[in-house]
């Protein structure tokens, strides 16, 4: 059974950050490859400042190229809104049942785990892979068998920081991948 690891995020837009953690986990943990899931609709974010959700996918792909480890995935754009990931956790397990899915996440993610809905069921039939992230405070969840910590490369940037500096005029080279930076500088208007 292949194991897939599902890496959810708004990617408003795709920074290196989200690259190095996906390539990292998809070459050194024991996941086949990691899918780069584009939410439409965090419950815990407001839809207004999100670029078009198919910009937003396209972004993903470009920054993805011709890596067979990583795959971008619309997913969540079939299902209703707001996603909640455990509706999109058993629509996958439907869709590929040859497949075993997990979840990456970060630390601050698997802190606020105990209030998503139904997260009893995720724990109970998925493994979730954390990557460090600098927060304050332990999860409860800390010592779940389900729950692995992993020590990747982490960069300091988040797609917040990225826009800010966009919308500034100055340059996100080096910040986002070199596809995604062309893309951007050729069409400024998706975050400015």
């Amino acid at each position: 059974m292949k194991k897939t690891g599902l890496f959810f995020g708004s990617y408003n837009p795709v920074h290196t950050g989200h690259m190095i953690i996906a390539n990292y986990l998809a070459q050194y943990s024991d996941m086949d490859e990691v899918w780069l899931v584009v939410s439409p609709h965090n419950p815990f974010k407001k839809k207004e400042s999100l670029a078009p959700d198919y910009d937003r996918l396209h972004l993903v792909h470009l920054a993805i190229g011709d890596n067979p480890l990583l795959r971008a995935s619309d997913i969540e754009f079939k299902l209703p809104k707001p996603s909640y990931t455990i509706d999109t956790l058993i629509h996958l397990r439907e869709k590929y049942p040859d497949r075993e899915f997990a979840l990456i996440m970060g630390e601050d993610n698997l802190i606020s785990l105990p209030r998503w809905k139904n997260y009893e069921q995720i724990l109970e039939n998925h493994h979730i892979y954390v990557y460090n992230r600098t927060v304050e405070g332990e999860s409860e969840l800390h010592e779940h068998p389900k729950v692995h910590f992993i020590i990747a490369p982490l960069l300091h940037v988040s797609a917040s920081l990225v826009r800010k500096i966009f919308k500034e005029g100055k340059s996100i080279q080096y910040l986002v991948p070199d596809a995604v930076y062309r893309y951007l500088e050729e069409n400024p208007g998706m975050y400015r």
